[in-house]
């Protein structure tokens, strides 16, 4: 076990200063089970005391210049500090060191993104003059901050999702009170600290730690926080919805993805890039590819292909250079994993590779012979499980697709642009990626989904758009 000596305990982070209290709890290191670090545990005093100065804040003068300084200080901050932050990823949450490194790059990408778009927030003019009896009149919007904003993220990418709230949040004006996962809450703390000296006024930026689904319902009772940004279940996204009333709410919640390997696909590609991007952090990634529907002339080609480029892939200790999959956030999460693939070979279906756990780390999981209605096909597994299935038909497969509760990205392999804009206009997805699999995201693009995969957008420009008020001035001249 580590020393208690060597774990550091974060406070809580409010009006700029570390802030202790009588309780704490510990973030263990997701390979080791040993401690990693401790943080304060909030009451709803402190939160209530958070919300309190957030507010006092936006009486203090933040000019967009000012917040793109301080963003673009704390991307160069970040990078100068990769390894760092890197190495703290890969002991919170489990994840495989070079794509930790991966994740800081893209945080601080999404802040200097952030920072750009501080710049460019502006209205419009409204020929008001337009209308009978209004000649002398003129008028033009200008796009106010919305206030108090309540950020809660999720364990999986506890780096850049801080960032996705945090980033457009500030560079529009706001105030933030964030509340990472209790799992995972480390890098959000230091975070917090490279802001502070990259020059972040007081106030605008406050860091609670503690049990999520409490501090959740105090920041929703307070009546102060004017929006509310979450990232993580449709269960927890609804209640938030239930809980906000009249106020602003934007929801990311996750999705079933699915990915489409057509007829005239180019399969090593195909598989190469499913392979990826369906078993990177373990697949605790919403966009992850779970259901592959390959076409029925092609599927013995592909499966062969991916079951090849799924062998190469190192499971081990995170901190190892080689390794591509680590364990899972929780024991309990890859015990859930490893009972609904039991359920699914009960059902019917086959075991192409892995279907292994060996502690918290789930191996790379591919089943095949399965039908829509498996849980594995049907919720969202969140782990290292992909399921294939035939289909031969562009329309069959479309409504395949379609039959879910989620929506939030899908990918489609396929050299027929008929079929690209056929499946453009009916697919129902936030996102299609053509000629990828569903798990591609840049930084600064729309990132949003329909039904059960929430509302609002994220990436700078789209969640500025979000966390702004428009506002009309006439003038009657």
């Amino acid at each position: 076990m580590v020393n208690e000596v060597e774990v550091k305990t974060y406070g809580l982070y409010i009006n700029s200063e570390w802030v202790t209290t009588a309780e704490t709890m510990t973030v263990q290191n997701k390979y080791t089970q040993e401690p990693a670090a401790k943080v304060a545990v909030a009451t709803q005093a402190h939160v209530d005391q958070a919300v309190k100065f957030a507010k006092e804040a936006l009486k203090e003068p933040f000019a967009p210049y000012e917040r793109y300084k301080v963003l673009m200080k704390a991307a160069e901050l970040l990078l100068a500090r990769k390894e760092q932050f890197a190495q703290v990823l890969a002991a919170e949450v489990g994840k495989p060191i070079r794509e930790s490194r991966g994740e800081v790059e893209r945080a601080a990408q999404t802040l200097q993104v952030s920072a750009e778009e501080a710049k460019r927030i502006q209205g419009e003019g409204v020929p008001v003059e337009a209308a009978p009896g209004s000649e002398n009149r003129m008028a033009f919007t200008v796009k106010v901050p919305v206030g108090v904003i309540a950020a809660i993220t999720p364990f999986n990418v506890p780096m850049n999702l801080v960032c996705h709230k945090i980033g457009p949040a500030l560079a529009a004006g706001n105030s933030v009170v964030l509340k990472p996962a209790e799992v995972t809450p480390i890098c959000a703390m230091m975070l917090a600290e490279l802001l502070q000296e990259a020059g972040l006024p007081n106030g605008r930026l406050h860091v609670l730690t503690g049990d999520g689904a409490q501090i959740g319902d105090w920041l929703l009772q307070n009546e102060d926080v004017h929006m509310y940004t979450f990232t993580g279940s449709p269960r927890v996204g609804e209640l938030i919805r239930s809980k906000a009333g009249l106020r602003k709410v934007a929801l990311e919640l996750g999705n079933n993805s699915a990915t489409v390997v057509h007829q005239d696909a180019d399969l090593d590609k195909a598989a190469a890039l499913i392979s990826q991007k369906s078993f990177n952090n373990a697949g605790q990634v919403c966009i992850s590819v779970q259901r592959i529907y390959v076409h029925e002339h092609i599927y013995e080609s592909f499966l062969a292909k991916l079951i090849e480029n799924t062998k190469k892939i190192v499971v081990g200790n995170p901190v190892d250079e080689k390794t591509d999959v680590g364990p899972m956030i929780r024991l309990s999460e890859a015990e859930r994993v490893e009972a609904w693939v039991k359920e699914a070979v009960e059902q019917g279906a086959h075991i192409e590779i892995g279907g292994k756990r060996e502690g918290s780390i789930y191996y790379p999981t591919i089943l095949s012979n399965v039908v829509d209605d498996m849980k594995v096909c049907r919720q969202e597994v969140f782990g290292p499980v992909v399921a294939v299935a035939t289909y031969s038909s562009e329309d069959e497969v479309i409504a395949r697709v379609n039959d879910s509760d989620y929506g939030l990205q899908a990918g489609l392999f396929t050299n027929d642009l008929n079929f690209a804009m056929k499946a453009a206009r009916e697919i129902e997805v936030g996102g299609l990626i053509v000629n990828d699999a569903s798990a591609y995201r840049v930084d600064h693009m729309p990132y949003g989904g329909v039904k059960k995969s929430g509302t609002g957008k994220e990436g700078p420009k789209y969640a500025i758009e979000e966390m702004t008020e428009e506002r009309i001035i006439v003038f009657n001249l």
